[in-house]
């Protein structure tokens, strides 16, 4: 870092050897690549969040902030900025993207001039079909920079999460599915609200949607079509795949279940590379968005906690709190592979970002219904025959939040105290699935990817009725437990844990009393 002073580690950064193969091929070097350079708040300005501001205060008094005085309070410093564009021209590279209020940078160079810059080297990896660049070891800022930036994320675009759906097999037979109406009148949900006035910010790393799929779902269920308007995070676009297995799946799921409930509510969808950097860019634009400007953000995508960064984490976390000031609440599936999160030998582990406090993790149950009611619910769990089970167990990372000091989590498998997933639950079992089309076909859908829009919708409906946005939702949430506004799940298992009266780690505090949840929030 010749020029640009004395340098050291970015905390956070250490990535692992990628696992794909090195592949040879032209050098990297000319490759011209952009880096997200996310920055601290203004150091000046405080947090944004009181402690425990959602439990300690009455609803009339609880007001989150505008993204516009958001911006004037908690954007990135000034200098902070100057730092980083001197930097920028000390290394050769230039600025694209800025945006102060999200404290993020962009900076675009030639690779081999990034990596000089952050002290690292890159290669070209593969894994499968997928070419991607990857690193291992620390990054390196120079001391000008050193309190100031909180990750560099883009330097390594590996693909980072995967997709939380399961396509119901074969060996369920041909019974029609749910449609999410149906399951939203098992769950009782109210029923004199659709969403107007709300948006609702889907996460999407991949596939896309078809008009004419969206058109020919919503005629069939004599349902008005929701509004939904695509945007382009990080050069990602709504790229269908037309593979009706693939990310496609995910996206039309998304969107066919929340919008099949709350249909007056309108939809923005926030396709981004499948990287930890396109991840953080995405959700970041979302909290953002002064323009569409969404109250609730469904995210079904995800990976296991020791997969990411610290570094990735802690950009994430930013954006989280962000969040919360702003009074938009967050849902995140919580994973379709079991207690391990990614099939056998890993060990037990959570599934990040549902894993992080300040997300509502959405877990998995198998539901059946019988004349509009529920006739049973259990845990969803089929790894006996290798189709997944619901996601939840106890964050190695996040410590115990102030919220589920009564949640008896158990101590995790390493003796931490930590947080507990997930928070909700709700149908997630493909044998009892949601009726879906996607690419042209009409199929049979679950996964903890069901829950989460199946949760932002009911949240869309609800801040329509209590006119004001809920927010962070977990305090709440635990403060309900026992008011009849949660189905308790207390059986079954998903590989590691057991469910049981009460919060557990399979179906956090159980499915939705959609109704009885409403007046409960209109009474706080």
């Amino acid at each position: 870092m010749d020029g640009r002073g004395s340098s050291g580690v970015l905390r956070g950064s250490e990535r692992a050897p990628p696992p794909g193969s090195r592949t040879p091929g032209a050098p990297l070097g000319a490759e011209e690549i952009d880096v997200t350079v996310v920055l601290r708040r203004n150091p000046r300005a405080g947090s944004p969040l009181a402690p425990d501001l959602w439990k300690s205060l009455p609803r009339s008094e609880r007001r989150p902030l505008s993204r516009e005085e958001f911006a004037r309070r908690y954007a990135a410093d000034t200098e902070d900025l100057d730092a980083v564009r001197a930097f920028a021209r000390s290394a050769g590279l230039r600025i694209g993207d800025e945006s102060p209020a999200r404290r993020i940078v962009h900076l675009v160079g030639p690779a081999s001039a990034l990596a000089t810059a952050f002290g690292t080297t890159l290669d070209r990896y593969r894994d499968g079909a997928t070419p991607f660049r990857g690193r291992s070891g620390p990054l390196h800022v120079p001391s000008a920079l050193a309190d100031r930036v909180i990750a560099v994320l883009g330097l390594d675009n590996r693909p980072q999460a995967r997709t939380h759906f399961r396509v119901r097999p074969a060996s369920a037979g041909s019974a029609p599915g749910y449609t999410p109406p149906e399951v939203a009148a098992a769950y009782s949900f109210p029923t004199d609200a659709d969403g107007e006035g709300e948006c609702v910010g889907f996460i999407e790393l991949g596939g896309g949607f078809r008009p004419d799929d969206l058109s020919e779902y919503f005629r069939a269920l004599r349902i008005p079509l929701p509004t939904v308007t695509p945007i382009s995070v990080d050069g990602a676009t709504n790229a269908p795949t037309g593979a009706p297995d693939g990310p496609d799946a995910e996206v039309e799921l998304d969107l066919e279940v929340a919008g099949a409930i709350a249909p007056g509510a309108s939809f923005a969808v926030y396709f981004a590379p499948n990287t930890d950097q396109g991840f953080v860019d995405a959700v970041s634009t979302a909290v953002h968005d002064t323009v569409r400007r969404p109250s609730v953000i469904s995210i079904s995508w995800g990976g296991p906690e020791p997969s990411w960064t610290a570094q990735a984490r802690a950009a994430f976390e930013t954006v989280l709190e962000d969040a919360a000031a702003l009074g938009v609440t967050v849902f995140a599936a919580a994973g379709d592979a079991g207690a391990d999160d990614g099939g056998p030998g890993t060990g037990l582990s959570v599934d990040f970002p549902a894993s992080h406090p300040l997300v509502t993790g959405c877990g998995g149950t198998r539901l059946t219904i019988q004349n509009g009611a529920i006739e049973e619910e259990v845990v969803w769990n089929d790894l006996a025959t290798g189709e997944g089970a619901t996601g939840g167990g106890v964050s190695g990372t996040y410590a115990r939040p102030s919220y589920q000091a009564d949640a008896d989590v158990p101590v995790g498998p390493n003796g931490f105290v930590g947080r507990g997933v997930p928070d909700v639950a709700g149908d997630a079992d493909p044998r009892t699935g949601y009726a879906v089309r996607v690419d042209g076909q009409d199929t049979v859908i679950g996964g903890t990817s069901a829950v989460a829009p199946l949760w932002a919708a009911l949240f869309a409906v609800l801040n329509q009725l209590l006119g004001a946005p809920i927010g962070f939702a977990n305090p709440h949430l635990y403060a309900d437990a026992g008011t009849g506004a949660f189905h308790d799940i207390t059986s079954g298992g998903n590989g590691g844990y057991e469910a049981g009266p009460g919060w557990d780690a399979c179906t956090g505090l159980g499915s939705p009393e959609g109704a009885i949840l409403s007046n409960v929030l209109r009474g706080t």
